[in-house]
């Protein structure tokens, strides 16, 4: 193995992680800012190191300082402890391996050999996904059973049911998805949705098959137990479900878990139907080919990017009292985004002077590749939160009759509406 593997590979490893564990602290936050926007609040926002705050990020690390340093009480009815200890791993585990298959750019090629941008390549593709964030209502009913608790034994059964009626509409959505695309490689898939149908529409399966990404939309949001199917944890009927009895760090986990599923999703929907790491109309091919203007068009646009985020910053970060040490934070913001505008214009600059080559045009293609999907994953995520503090739960009956009588029939007339296209058309 050489040392461009080694890299590609590390590179990979920590996209997944960082994606799937280390942005919680961020999307706490954001979810938390989003919550107040909605319902014309504030949010967290004073809590600070010194004059800096982030926007109110250094709270979410210090709700995470307080889970750590919390006592971990296991409740004296507690019967099998050895499953109530284990179960938040369990789900964390099974979530956080769903991105090892999650594909953030094409293959890149260095010195003429292929490096794919996954954490674990392999065939299995949407099939080892499946698997695993099936596998992670697992843990959820062994929190729950474990409990000794009624609330936390109530939150286990509705998880189970939640998972059994809408993994199948779920399963049954993607058959339509596979039989369009004719692959469950996660990178074939990608390529795929690089092209255009009608010569001008991309083709992704959000435009392909409207209806089954509704369906797993929907479904995705039911698997990842957020509102408005958060039944498993109905605070308002079983005070907290499956995690009632758990405190400190093990409570921690699960929430670390809930964060972890939704960006899974988020990014498998993003793979599936929203092109994922493809820019429409530029392919992998039309990129590498015109990569010199691109890179002149990005650094044409850095400085009136970083200008309209430096303003925003400005109009949102005004101090009555002057003297408050938070009042310096924008100054340090603003030098702080300008100078890496300014080193990173440098960069592209002497890169294009010096002449990129074909390694360089490759690393460079992939890191864009890598932004586009970033910028589609954040916005998926945003979706899950927007939706989360519109919606209202829903009953147990009603999430029931939706998974059964509405979407599952749907998933089965999609698959027969597709099955004829494609046998009528002969693709």
């Amino acid at each position: 193995m050489n040392t461009a593997s080694i890299v590609v590979i590390i590179v990979n490893i920590l996209l997944a992680v960082v994606l799937a564990v280390g942005l919680t602290p961020v999307f706490v936050w954001w979810e938390r800012r989003i919550a107040g926007f909605i319902q014309d609040r504030s949010g967290p926002n004073r809590c600070h190191i010194g004059p800096m705050r982030l926007g109110g990020l250094i709270q979410s690390l210090a709700d995470m300082l307080k889970l750590v340093f919390k006592e971990d009480f296991t409740p004296g009815h507690i019967k099998y402890k050895f499953m109530f200890t284990i179960a938040p791993s369990i789900v964390f585990v099974c979530y956080f391996l769903t991105f090892a298959v999650i594909p953030f750019a094409d293959n890149v090629v260095i010195d003429g050999q292929s490096h794919a941008m996954q954490a674990l390549p392999m065939q299995l593709g949407i099939m080892w996904f499946l698997a695993y964030a099936g596998l992670s209502v697992y843990g959820i009913i062994l929190g729950g059973y474990a409990s000794g608790s009624k609330y936390g034994l109530l939150g286990a059964i509705r998880a189970s049911a939640q998972v059994i009626s809408y993994e199948a509409s779920m399963a049954l959505a993607l058959i339509s998805m596979l039989l369009t695309y004719g692959s469950i490689h996660l990178n074939d898939i990608v390529h795929f949705q690089g092209g255009t149908f009608w010569e001008i529409i991309p083709s992704w399966g959000a435009f392909m098959q409207p209806l089954a990404a509704i369906i797993f939309i929907v479904c995705a949001f039911a698997e990842t137990n957020r509102t408005p199917f958060d039944i498993a944890e109905g605070e308002s009927e079983i005070v907290a479900g499956y995690h009632t009895e758990y405190s400190a760090m093990r409570f921690g986990l699960f929430q670390v878990s809930e964060f972890a599923a939704m960006a899974g999703a988020s990014a498998i929907i993003v793979t599936l139907f929203f092109g994922g790491y493809q820019i429409p109309w530029l392919d992998t091919q039309t990129l590498k080919a015109n990569i010199d203007i691109v890179i002149i068009i990005l650094m044409a646009l850095l400085p009136i990017k970083i200008y309209i985020f430096t303003k925003w910053i400005k109009k949102n970060n005004n101090w009555y009292d002057k003297n408050d040490i938070r009042a310096k934070e924008t100054g340090i913001l603003v030098k702080a985004f300008w100078t890496i505008g300014i080193v990173s214009f440098i960069a592209l600059g002497a890169l294009l002077a010096t002449g990129i080559g074909e390694n360089g045009s490759s690393i460079a293609v992939a890191v864009i590749q890598v932004v586009t999907f970033l910028v589609k994953f954040l916005l998926m995520v945003f979706v899950f939160m927007w939706v989360r503090w519109t919606l209202l739960r829903f009953r147990y009956d009603q999430l029931q009759m939706l998974g059964w009588k509405i979407l599952l029939p749907l998933s089965l007339l999609n698959i027969i509406i597709t099955a004829s296209v494609i046998v009528l058309t002969g693709m």
